[in-house]
Order: structure tokens, then sequence, then C-alpha cells
């Protein structure tokens, strides 16, 4: 089953999440709920609640919040926001860490989602399980 995914990650590691979005498995458009930068660089200049919006909007049918992580995403607004609405919509929720980055900071998502180490070969199966874990 193709799952749909939102993938939360701080804009600064844009590089190394591609790395992930692009990997094959997801196709990188508003239906997986990811939003190009324009997109997002537009909703900035308008303010904290049509960034929301466009958060809420792109939850609309997923199963399964990906975080990918890097060195602080755990610090970012939007990312903190993005967890505690995956918390209440009962999504699946795991973490990604991110290529080239330190495996240190995991521990903020590791309490709702099981946290790996990038592989594209073992991707599919762990959104599959988190969708499944969260009862979807």
């Amino acid at each position: 089953m193709a799952r749909r995914v939102f993938f939360s990650f701080h804009y600064a590691d844009i590089m190394n999440a591609n790395i992930v979005r692009m990997s094959g498995e997801f196709k990188p458009t508003a239906e997986t709920g990811f939003y190009d930068a324009s997109l997002w660089e537009d909703a900035k200049t308008k303010g904290d609640t049509a960034i929301q919006r466009l958060i809420d909007k792109g939850f609309d049918n997923t199963s399964v919040t990906c975080f990918l992580l890097g060195e602080h995403t755990h610090s970012r607004k939007w990312c903190k926001y993005e967890l505690k609405k995956s918390i209440a919509d009962e999504k699946g929720i795991l973490g990604i860490l991110l290529p080239n980055q330190s495996k240190h900071g995991p521990k903020w998502i590791s309490n709702y989602g099981k946290v790996h180490t990038w592989d594209h070969d073992e991707f599919a199966d762990w959104i599959e399980k988190a969708a499944k874990d969260a009862g979807r």
C-alpha cells in the first residue's frame, strides 16, 4: 500500500532533506505533504497564520509524518508544531537522521516514533510500520 507522507524538516537542511525526499519512494509534491520553497516563502510573507494553514493543508490525507532530522530540527518552531499536530491527528511518526548529520538530537522525536539512519532500501518499510503502529 502506498502511503502519503508529510515530510518535516528545518529548511536549512534542504540539500540533505532532498536526498530522502527525492529517493524515488515518494513524489515531492503537495500530494505527499511537501510544498516547494516558493509556496513556503510566499506563506512566510503573509505571517504565521498563513504558514500554519499551509502546514495543515499538507497534513490532509497523510498517514505518516517523517521528520528529517538535522542538527537544529528539534529547535524549529514549525517542526515542533508539526510534531504536536501529528500526535493530535494520530499520524504515524518516524525520524530519519539526515545524511552527513550528527547522530545527536533525535531524542525529541524518539519518544513518539522510531528513529533510523537513512537507508533507501528500508524507507518504504519504515513508513508502512509507522502507519500500522499508529493504527492507520
